[in-house]
């Protein structure tokens, strides 16, 4: 053996000693396979990294560390320095100690690019340039390791099946993201946007209008869907922990809800065995009866009557938010077990009475086939349910996870390792393997405002001519608007979850312990255990007395260019602007992008808090008129040149 072939096995052998038994006898299988290839510079057992517990994780001895073997000689470098948390579990899982797979997940939407007559595909090549006649010409010879002289028939003669990825971040055209901590020492909220691996839930169209002439014709997803759009909002109070946790996990939850509910496509129509034909008809002829019909827009004196009043005064206490629009009922959803999916639901549901219990003792969701006297007879399972129970799911992880964990605060358990009393339960898996939290328990909690959209055919939704499904589940003041093409009026999709909301308060008095622990502060306004948001993520001190992360969910079906964009943003925007003043800042940008960013600009200019600020635009089919409806965006200029000028007063005294 070459004398450098030794460091190679005594590598191995030094960390058999350190690792558990099982990865060290991957580490010598992959180093005596070294050796017998020849290879002795290329370990095959390179560690990537080595973390310990303490007691307070409660993993057993043989979970103690913890090992993921890559091979070093093709792993990237960004890779290696990629943190991989352990599992927080009372066990040792599958999911803690495998190589994790790919999530479905991604940050990207992907696409077919079109071929073009002007610039032809470079890669369209029949033969030779040459063109001799036949008896001139001779039998091309390739040389050894040359490449063939004509294109390989794999190879697509055109661009119309080569897919793109382009990333959402980058697309300026489609998604605008900004933020700004304002003047805060640093920003609590996080933000999300991509595509989800989920069945389709959009409306079917019919077979007239499943192929518009011109169309573009993005990718489909994994499931053979048009591909599912996922953007989200989160704001996090009493640190950046729990608001992490959603923004990274949350997708996943839903992915994994939508499995073990067995949720089948919305586009479903042919039976089984027809696979190939069943989610759309193959493109059509232009034909003048498949154009949409044009939106009939609304002039100035139409619109006002619909304004909201605005106070002549640039001071504005508290902005003007609309109650959100009505949610378009949601049709059946087909599962492969209707059984399972309701055994789920009564296991979640039970889970949350035996491990946080008070509000949770007579806790039945909206969106679930429960009630006190078992399951409804005329309840069906829909992709509310499935939402409902993805969000119900991550809180319920996220807040076992931090109950096992140290109080920083408690000195009684400060020098001990577990607290045997405070323990809720044991937080289950989380979809893509990493831990929750620090090592210390996290007391804060988060909002979450995520919007979903689905389309029936191959158009995207921001297509003119597309028709769309939009889905939205909220939890806190985060909040969500639609702008109306026709009339420019913001059509708010969400309502502030907080004490003095009279659904609120009809429900924390119904459910909650005596009183819920409702008061009001020196502003006059109501909070519960001291928290302005009666629904959450985290705050696992308020999970007994009612902060829920039950989310209020609104679906909404949208026509071709009925909405011009969606805007999501966090409190420290809807806290200051009204909804109205948001989508006319929106309107005289030229992309979305430009829109995020001149909202976070004006709302942190008139701020008087100074709250974190962070925006979402996305572009919907009605973009390119935007401005064209109602009054445009001049209807609250006035009032935001007023605001303007009020906040470079040096006597407005913020504070």
């Amino acid at each position: 053996m070459a004398p450098f072939a030794r460091p190679s096995v005594g590598f191995a052998t030094i960390l058999a000693a350190r690792i558990p038994n099982r990865t060290s006898q991957l580490c010598a299988a992959s180093s005596s396979l070294n050796a017998r290839l020849g290879r002795p510079n290329a370990s095959l057992c390179a560690i990537r990294r080595l973390q310990t517990v303490s007691k307070a994780s409660l993993l057993p001895p043989s979970a103690i560390t913890r090992a993921t073997l890559t091979d070093s000689s093709v792993e990237p470098s960004s890779s290696r320095s990629r943190k991989r948390p352990l599992c927080l579990t009372n066990r040792l899982t599958p999911r803690c100690i495998a190589v994790q797979t790919r999530r479905n997940f991604h940050t990207y939407f992907v696409t077919h690019l079109p071929s073009s007559s002007v610039h032809p595909d470079s890669r369209l090549s029949r033969g030779p340039g040459h063109k001799l006649p036949r008896d001139a010409s001779t039998p091309h010879t390739p040389s050894p390791g040359s490449a063939p002289a004509v294109a390989p028939p794999y190879i697509p003669s055109t661009r119309d099946l080569t897919v793109v990825r382009i990333p959402m971040r980058r697309a300026k055209h489609h998604l605008g993201v900004a933020t700004d901590r304002g003047r805060r020492p640093y920003n609590e909220d996080r933000d999300q946007a991509g595509t989800i691996s989920l069945p389709a839930f959009a409306k079917r169209a019919p077979r007239s209008v499943q192929q518009k002439p011109g169309e573009a014709t993005p990718a489909d997803s994994a499931l053979g869907d048009p591909q599912v759009f996922y953007f989200g909002v989160f704001d996090g109070h009493g640190g950046t922990q729990c608001a992490e946790f959603i923004r990274e996990e949350l997708p996943g939850y839903i992915e994994n809800a939508s499995k073990e509910f067995g949720l089948q496509s919305s586009l479903r129509k042919t039976k089984p065995g027809r696979e190939h034909s069943q989610y759309r008809s193959p493109p059509k002829a232009p034909s003048i009866k498949d154009a949409p019909e044009p939106v009939q827009m609304k002039g100035p004196e139409e619109v006002k009557k619909s304004m909201p009043p605005t106070k002549p005064s640039a001071i504005v206490e508290k902005p003007v938010h609309g109650e959100p629009i009505h949610s378009a009922v949601s049709p059946p959803a087909e599962v492969t077990d209707h059984a399972k999916a309701i055994q789920l639901e009564k296991d979640l549901v039970k889970e949350y009475k035996d491990t946080i219990g008070g509000y949770f003792r007579r806790f039945y969701p909206e969106h679930f086939v429960l009630s006190k006297d078992g399951p409804k007879e005329d309840g069906d399972i829909t992709i509310e349910s499935v939402l409902t129970y993805a969000f119900l799911r991550a809180d319920l992880d996220f807040v076992s996870a931090q109950a096992q964990k140290v109080d920083p605060d408690d000195s009684r358990v400060s020098d001990i390792p577990l607290n045997n009393d405070e323990i809720l339960g044991v937080p289950h898996a989380t979809p893509s393997g990493h831990g929750i939290g620090g090592n210390t328990r996290f007391k804060g909690g988060s909002t979450a405002s995520i919007a979903l959209i689905s389309t029936p055919t191959a158009a995207p939704f921001w297509h003119p001519a597309a028709q769309s499904t939009l889905l939205c589940a909220h939890v806190g003041d985060s909040r969500i608007l639609l702008c109306d093409t026709a009339t420019g009026l913001a059509q708010p999709l969400t309502s502030d979850h907080h004490p003095s909301n009279p659904t609120e308060t009809r429900r924390l008095r119904r459910y909650a312990p005596a009183g819920s622990m409702v008061s009001g502060d020196s502003f006059g306004e109501e909070r519960i255990a001291g928290l302005a948001n009666s629904r959450a993520f985290g705050d696992m001190k308020s999970k007994r007395i009612g902060v829920s992360a039950e989310p209020e969910i609104t679906r909404v079906e949208m026509g071709p260019a009925q909405y011009s964009f969606l805007v999501l943003m966090s409190d420290g925007i809807s806290g200051t602007l009204s909804d109205q003043e948001i989508v006319d800042v929106v309107k005289e940008a030229r992309t979305p992008e430009e829109g995020a960013r001149s909202v976070v600009a004006y709302a942190t200019e008139v701020s008087s808090d100074g709250d974190n600020a962070t925006c979402q635009v996305v572009r919907l089919g009605g973009w390119e008129r935007r401005s064209e409806g109602g009054l445009g965006s001049l209807g609250t200029k006035e009032l935001r040149d007023m605001r303007r000028t009020e906040s470079l007063d040096p006597r407005r005294g913020k504070q």
